[in-house]
């Protein structure tokens, strides 16, 4: 090749490039420009904390966002036991670590889609042997079969196609909105195994409280049924009386045992969330040492930002309308720019020869001008699952607003009905006590005794229940508000891109 061949080959390439460069610049961006869905957000919560809360345990009004609940959202009840489960869950969780690995794969999945805005560069060599029909050869050469030999090396190839409209930014864009839903989706699988975690933990040790409650009344029954064979060894009681205080001590041990059946599969539940095996896991009986926290709830508008379902199905939404604009460039034309160039020769003789190059370089341009009605299929199908997923976040918003007015309400509810069970409970001791008083005196027959003991303990069982209550509605009440959890721990754009992007990040 002479010098002003070369010289025509840099200047067809240069201009090649500055072509495809002018495009990529100047590239169209086609589609529906994006809008958070609108939800219906009401200024305040319809439960509010009763005038009075500064007295009652459990409540607090909502303050400015610096005060909100952060991080370690299961400190605020002060159980040191509590706290020390709550840091595992992240060791050895299985449904935790699959959330992670989806994650890195959505970031797989950006680096799969940026490639396209980059050109590919292939290379290849051959050695291909043919022979022609010897009825075609001597028919025009009059010689005999001709074995014809090709060797191409090297063979390069450059192809790039230019973004024109916007599929392949539009495509990495729905992909990055995807990473950040797969982040909010980590928060929340996060917070719903630790509020999990929490809710098991307190009906536990409920169930703790409960069975001593039983097993403090069954020596009291004990001593009651002794007081009572007493009476009949004298002559004073009946063997009725008798048997009703055996069965009453009976059913109430077999009520103590029954509390065991629920407080196994709780300990089995916290080993799984944990990641352990159940044989190998177990938590010492104890009482419920803690009350309700005072919990700041503030207002409604808060939720979109510190829910991370509610940010999950945000970006989500984000992703579908990214969808509807790569459906639309189907519409537009498509352009190529290629080059390919190598050596080319019948042998290794004259393979590596100057003679023996060869190269093509040049634009094309192709269109889809009848496709019996798929691209249009493609995008009504786009703005379909558009609509579905902002169905699917108004309906999570919704859904937000209704578990915090839930319990809300039923911290304000079972904080009034616990000082009125308190009452109650009072008043079933006096009727205990003066039952036995006058069962002991010969004024009542032992029936009466029973049915107040009866009566006591119920009472005292559902005092202990209500705690138990409390205690899960406050939990629940933590979740539904987002565990502390802000919009603003969302990866950046840049940060979703895979730079090496490590999940503990976004802890």
């Amino acid at each position: 090749m002479d010098l002003p061949e070369v010289f025509l080959m840099m200047k067809k390439a240069r201009w090649i490039f500055l072509c495809g460069t002018l495009l990529l610049t100047s590239a169209c961006n086609i589609g529906p420009r994006y809008a958070r869905p609108v939800t219906p957000v009401a200024p305040a919560f319809k439960e509010p904390a009763p005038p009075e809360f500064a007295e009652i345990k459990g409540w607090k009004a909502g303050e400015p966002r610096d005060n909100l609940i952060r991080g370690k959202w299961w400190e605020i009840f002060g159980d040191p036991d509590l706290n020390t489960l709550e840091e595992q869950i992240d060791a050895a969780n299985p449904t935790l670590a699959v959330a992670e690995a989806q994650y890195r794969g959505a970031q797989a999945q950006v680096r799969v889609s940026r490639s396209a805005l980059y050109p590919t560069l292939t290379g290849s060599t051959s050695a291909v042997a043919s022979s022609n029909s010897s009825t075609i050869l001597n028919a025009h050469t009059l010689s005999g079969n001709a074995v014809n030999k090709l060797l191409t090396f090297p063979e390069a190839a450059a192809s790039w196609v230019p973004d024109l409209w916007g599929q392949v930014r539009k495509t990495v864009a729905g992909n990055v909105d995807t990473v950040q839903a797969s982040a909010a989706n980590i928060a929340n699988v996060r917070l719903v195994l630790e509020s999990e975690l929490a809710l098991d933990y307190f009906q536990l040790h409920g169930l703790d409280a409960q069975k001593q409650l039983l097993d403090t009344t069954i020596l009291a029954y004990k001593r009651a049924l002794d007081l009572t064979v007493n009476r009949y060894n004298q002559g004073v009681a009946s063997q009725v009386d008798v048997a009703q205080a055996q069965t009453q001590l009976q059913q109430t041990t077999a009520q103590s045992t029954d509390t065991l059946v629920l407080r196994q599969e709780y300990e089995h539940a916290i080993a799984v969330l944990l990641g352990k095996p159940p044989s190998e896991f177990s938590i010492p009986v104890s009482e419920i040492k803690v009350d309700p926290p005072g919990i700041p709830f503030g207002v409604p508008s808060e939720l979109l930002e510190r829910r991370p379902d509610i940010a999950q199905n945000e970006r989500l939404v984000a992703a579908a309308n990214e969808q509807i604009g790569v459906a639309l460039t189907a519409y537009y034309p498509t352009l190529t720019l290629g080059a390919s160039g190598g050596l080319e020769g019948s042998s290794l003789l004259n393979l590596f020869t100057w003679p023996s190059r060869f190269w093509t370089v040049g634009p094309s341009i192709s269109e889809l001008f009848l496709d019996g009605g798929k691209r249009r299929g493609v995008t009504e199908q786009a703005q379909a699952s558009y609509d579905v997923a902002a169905a699917n976040y108004r309906q999570t918003v919704l859904t937000a607003f209704q578990q915090v007015e839930d319990n809300i309400a039923a911290l304000r509810i079972l904080d009034q009905e616990s000082k009125e069970q308190a009452e109650a409970i009072r008043y079933a001791d006096r009727s205990l006590e003066l039952a036995n008083n006058q069962y002991q005196g010969g004024i009542t027959a032992y029936l009466q005794v029973i049915q107040a003991q009866e009566i006591a303990l119920s009472n005292e069982v559902t005092g202990v229940q209500l705690k138990t209550r409390r205690m899960v509605a406050s939990v629940d009440l933590v979740q539904a508000l987002g565990g502390g959890w802000d919009a603003s721990e969302l990866p950046s754009r840049q940060e979703a891109m895979p730079r090496n992007a490590k999940t503990a990040a976004l802890r």
